[in-house]
């Protein structure tokens, strides 16, 4: 009888989905599930999601696995944020989670505390119910281990008690630090029975999906870069020292040496689900809707969209921008509309990564995660706009690729995040920038930069 294969479980609780990746130890792909859930929107701003349909949907993509065979070493979470989960001691909801979509707690800012004063506010009898507040990725941590902790990454600190005072929270509320990539605990039986999992198998502390991107990319040296892809999209660049510019992220990443610095935005790949389905009714398949916008010049003959349809994050931080298209005409057609789309998410980007090299952390390459996408449409864009090299990883979900690599350096069963890393990983193809793009989508971006402004200065948005 043959040995069983020696594999890590990653789990990503995304936006509109769940996923499930068993890894081989050397990245080979044993096998990748998903499951979506519903997300709860209003005219209010109000996005919220069920914690107990994770749970499920999780279930769903791991027994949607062929384990048979797998020795499964760890298993370690990734999740959306920031979302704030309202939870009891075993990590079941006391109410929905907010989301890091919803926009109810207006200009307090995008992170976590926000949220939970906003959750103090507005439904005391739930924040007060809780055992636990606490960002997705730990709540999953909490379901999986029966184990609360507050999972840190490198220099990072838990709120100040003074802090979560000041915004209404009860410091006892928010669980103990612990350093991301170490171990929680252990698979609970319960858990591990509606997994189809080993109970006792170790969990590791999770993070945000958007750093985990930068492990399950690949990124090792500084200027490899990350587009995060998903619903929201942003981009995380590898420094080898701290790059600050005013609006945009400098961390340590998760590599040891390395800094991370970028921005996340709020709907890049939201937007083009809102015009293939809220506008276009579904009646073509993203197939023939991304042929279509290849056959439409760079720069879409003069379309521009502004992506920011759920406000925005990096570099603006408006939660009352409003998207746009500019520059409309009796010529334009659907393939304009959907190139548009696919350019304003690659402004976008620019728009984030142009400080941050003039500041001293440039781009040499940027690899695409998320979703996969029909042909190399979308990836030749970002080339063009960013003027540099797109790179297609051999396993497009990163984030749940570095939930894997966690897991597996969590267990001790690769010597450290970067030997995880330059194992578990691969390049499937490489794009190269078509330098005649380049005038062309200088000017378009522009256009772009002027239109944020200018519909402010019209008195769109708040």
């Amino acid at each position: 009888m043959a040995d069983p294969v020696r594999a890590v479980l990653g789990l990503d609780v995304g936006t509109t989905e769940a996923k499930a990746i068993c890894l081989g130890l050397d990245g080979r792909l044993i096998g990748l599930g998903r499951s979506g859930y519903r997300t709860d929107t209003g005219p209010d701003g109000r996005a919220e999601q069920d914690p107990a349909d994770w749970w499920s949907a999780l279930a769903a993509a791991v027994q949607s696995l062929d384990l048979a065979g797998v020795d499964v070493l760890a298993v370690c979470a990734v999740t959306q944020g920031p979302t704030l989960v309202a939870a009891d001691d075993e990590g079941m909801p006391v109410r929905p989670a907010v989301t890091w979509q919803d926009r109810r707690p207006g200009d307090t800012g995008f992170g976590l505390l926000p949220r939970m004063a906003w959750l103090s506010h507005r439904d005391p009898v739930a924040a007060m119910r809780a055992v636990w507040l606490m960002p997705a990725w730990d709540a999953v941590g909490l379901w999986l281990s029966g184990v609360a902790a507050t999972s840190l990454q490198a220099h990072e600190t838990a709120p100040e008690p003074s802090a979560l005072e000041d915004a209404g929270v009860l410091p006892s509320k928010v669980a103990e630090g612990r350093p991301v990539g170490s171990r929680l605990g252990q698979l609970r039986p319960i858990v591990a029975a509606a997994l189809g999992l080993r109970a006792g198998t170790p969990v590791i502390c999770g993070v945000n999906d958007g750093a985990a991107s930068m492990l399950g990319a690949g990124l090792l040296a500084p200027g490899d870069a990350v587009d995060t892809g998903g619903a929201s999209g942003g981009i995380a660049i590898y420094a080898d020292r701290e790059v600050r510019v005013p609006g945009l992220y400098a961390a340590p990443a998760p590599l040891p040496g390395r800094w991370a610095v970028g921005g996340a935005m709020a709907a890049l790949g939201a937007s083009v689900d809102w015009l293939r389905s809220a506008i276009l009714g579904d009646r073509w398949s993203i197939e023939e809707l991304f042929a279509e916008a290849a056959a439409v010049p760079a720069g879409a003959d003069g379309l521009v969209f502004l992506p920011y349809l759920a406000g925005e994050r990096a570099p603006v931080f408006d939660e009352g921008a409003r998207g746009a298209f500019a520059g409309l005409t009796l010529a334009h057609h659907r393939g304009h509309l959907v190139r548009a789309v696919l350019e304003g998410a690659a402004y976008a980007i620019r728009h984030v990564a142009e400080p941050l090299a003039a500041a001293g952390a440039p781009v040499t390459s940027l690899r695409l995660a998320g979703r996969p996408t029909p042909g190399d449409l979308w990836g030749s864009i970002k080339a063009d706009v960013l003027g540099v090299p797109t790179l297609v990883p051999a396993v497009g979900e990163t984030a749940v690729v570095g939930a894997a690599i966690l897991a597996a350096a969590g267990a001790g069963a690769v010597p450290d995040l970067a030997a995880g890393v330059a194992a578990m990983t691969g390049i499937a193809r490489r794009i190269e920038p078509d330098p005649r793009a380049r005038t062309v989508y200088d000017s378009a971006f522009a256009t772009y930069l002027a239109l944020h402004p200018a519909l402010r200065e019209a008195g769109i948005g708040r």
